[in-house]
């Protein structure tokens, strides 16, 4: 199977329906995208597939060739994925930071969907979960990334 992430072309061996996070994470060793419920509930395996925000714990591997797959890894070397990383340095997004990858990548998501999103529009993109609750943060940070 050929899979595309980060603008690399990788050839794996690996059965169709597995899940595109265990790919990234043990395929190919890129550990920044997190599991969290392996439920499409909490956001931490969140990726860009194509530029829109995915669950990888649920998206079969199949379902994603011949696309192109954005992991945390490689964000910053999107223009707006640059803007998203600096706002959550600015307004100190992380504590624990398990949950950060995904939230960025959503942001990022979000972003090149609406460049300058409202507060509700922000609060509806922005469904990953936090278990230290840094949605002020979170809201403050998608809030600086869509004014710059």
């Amino acid at each position: 199977m050929e899979l595309r992430v980060n603008g690399t072309t990788h050839q794996l061996d690996v059965e169709i329906d597995t899940p595109l996070l265990w790919v990234i994470r043990e395929e190919l060793e890129m550990t920044g995208t997190k599991y969290g419920c392996g439920l499409a509930q909490c956001g931490a395996c969140t990726v860009l597939v194509n530029g829109q925000a995915v669950r990888s714990c649920v998206m079969p591997v199949e379902a994603v060739t011949g696309t192109e797959v954005t992991t945390i890894e490689a964000i910053e070397s999107d223009p707006v994925g640059r803007k998203v990383v600096a706002a959550w340095i600015a307004h100190q997004v992380p504590q624990c930071g398990y949950c950060q990858s995904g939230q960025v990548m959503a942001a990022v998501s979000l972003l090149k969907r609406n460049p300058h999103p409202t507060d509700a529009e922000i609060t509806d993109a922005m469904a990953n979960l936090c278990r230290c609750a840094t949605y002020n943060g979170i809201l403050a940070a998608v809030q600086h990334a869509g004014k710059v």
